[in-house]
């Protein structure tokens, strides 16, 4: 790749083979980023904490490391982190004013892994507070705006990672999917973002949302970025109960992936009404792609994908209710004034700390949990989740991966989505795959105006090869994954 072009213009691939050849130091790429930042995101809020002093140690070590001759392939590359993961000595706030004042005594697992690989933290990015969202509008700290437009949403929760990926202020990112909160931002910012298999990646230091459905996993430029990134998150962790025991492969050799015979099936629900014309243009051309390169295609049903919004919005407000019992001014995170007695202090406290999304959460799983009401509708869901899970079962004993847009829509208009039902629907698409625990990757597939469109790739449990490997393919094709939007360019 020719050194003329930026450094925030290139994939975090990239970054790493020129740290490799010296053509630059880790100090000066993550100052040259820190800069960026810094004249940049006042107009996009993409970054909650810049960590400006924690940042340039990190790089003097990793070039000290690469120096002494053991670095890891991706030491030195600085990278921002979803402010949903616990960072020691760093607020980790959710994107709450409940967790203001947080300052994590500890590392998440996936942050250890990044820092035993060298990687630097520039920050922790702004979302939709303790993740529920699909907009990045949510945050206490103000909604995200997306680069390609700013008068659009960057999609939510990952909303600020998203940007900043997408604007150049980092070359990657993690973000956390719980219905779709990686792949949704990922396909309005024109960038790869990537849900791993549940328990994939250890949730050990995430802050929960919904415990049964939340997984981190890697947003960047491209699909190889995020084999690369995978290759380092991945993997059992004995602090984390749900994350599963198996085999982890390198993901990055299983980027050479022959297209040929490729079985693709193409869910007949998620091309129907609500579907825009736009999307649903740039995605069969997509598709086309694939069949080109010598891929099958066909028609498959997913017949429970309309069950799919009401039992999330059963299940997840549900877990939400419990894991957020946790934040009654106690211990830590933010406390009411002059509270009366214990009473007062968790009334106010809770009022104060919590948006309005979040309490409406909250409501509806506390009502859902209780008497009278379980069996009824948790219970009922967890049913339905069943079926939703065989259908996808189903699909894949006929094809090896499933395709179809990430988001009915590009990215919409900030502030046009006033009813909390229209914003559910938008995740019409994402929702069913993380009930489901399969693994997906969203990756840019075109632009409907100044607004881009994914494609989203499923697959079936622990399929993250070959998901990695049929988008890379596509970016080997496609140059959709290096459109980067006008946002920043004449300050580049």
């Amino acid at each position: 790749m020719s050194s003329s072009i930026a450094l925030h213009d290139k994939t975090l691939s990239e970054l790493a083979q020129g740290l490799e050849a010296g053509e630059y130091t880790s100090r000066e790429l993550t100052e040259a980023f820190l800069a960026r930042i810094e004249r940049l995101d006042g107009e996009l809020n993409s970054y909650i904490t810049l960590c400006r002093e924690e940042a340039l140690r990190e790089a003097d070590a990793a070039d000290a490391r690469r120096a002494a001759g053991n670095a890891a392939p991706l030491t030195g590359v600085p990278m921002a982190i979803k402010d949903i993961f616990c960072t020691e000595g760093v607020r980790t706030s959710c994107g709450s004013k409940m967790l203001d004042n947080f300052i994590s005594p500890y590392d998440a697992t996936v942050i250890e892994k990044l820092k035993a690989e060298g990687v630097v933290m520039l920050g922790k990015t702004n979302l939709d507070e303790f993740a529920m969202g699909s907009s990045n509008e949510n945050s206490y700290y103000g909604p995200v705006k997306n680069p390609w437009d700013l008068s659009a949403v960057p999609g939510g929760s990952s909303g600020g990672s998203a940007a900043a990926v997408a604007a150049g202020l980092a070359p990657a990112a993690l973000g956390t999917d719980t219905g779709g909160s990686i792949r949704q931002p990922a396909a309005f910012c024109g960038i790869t973002g990537f849900k791993p298999t549940y328990g994939r990646v250890s949730r050990y230091g995430m802050i929960a949302y919904a415990s049964s459905l939340d997984q981190g996993g890697p947003m960047a430029r491209s699909a190889e970025d995020c084999a690369r990134l995978m290759n380092v998150i991945a993997g059992a962790d004995p602090r984390d109960s749900t994350s599963v025991v198996r085999g982890v492969p390198d993901y990055v050799e299983g980027l050479d992936y022959d297209l040929k015979g490729l079985k693709i099936g193409l869910p007949k629900e998620y091309f129907g009404d609500g579907l825009s014309a736009e999307v649903e243009a740039s995605v069969r051309a997509a598709i086309k792609v694939f069949e080109d390169a010598g891929a099958s295609v066909q028609e498959i049903s997913l017949p429970h994908t309309h069950l799919a919004i009401p039992t999330y919005y059963v299940i997840a407000p549900a877990e939400a209710s419990s894991n957020l019992s946790r934040y009654d001014g106690v211990r830590f995170g933010h406390r009411c004034a002059d509270p009366q007695d214990l009473e007062d202090l968790y009334k106010r406290t809770r009022e104060e700390g919590f948006g309005d999304e979040v309490k409406r959460r909250i409501l509806i799983g506390t009502h859902t949990l209780s008497e009278g009401f379980f069996d009824a509708y948790y219970i009922k869901a967890q049913k339905v989740r069943r079926l939703i899970r065989q259908d996808f079962l189903d699909a894949f004993d006929q094809v090896d991966v499933l395709m179809g847009p990430a988001a009915p829509t590009p990215a919409f208009d900030l502030g046009a989505h006033k009813d909390p039902l229209s914003m559910y629907l938008q995740d019409l698409y994402t929702i069913a795959i993380n009930l489901a625990g399969i693994p997906g990757i969203s990756v840019p597939a075109g632009l409907a105006g100044k607004r881009p469109v994914g494609l989203q790739i499923l697959g079936p449990h622990f399929g993250e090869q070959t998901l990695l490997g049929v988008a890379h393919q596509f970016q080997q094709i496609t140059d959709w994954h290096r459109q980067r939007p006008e946002f920043g360019q004449e300050q580049a």
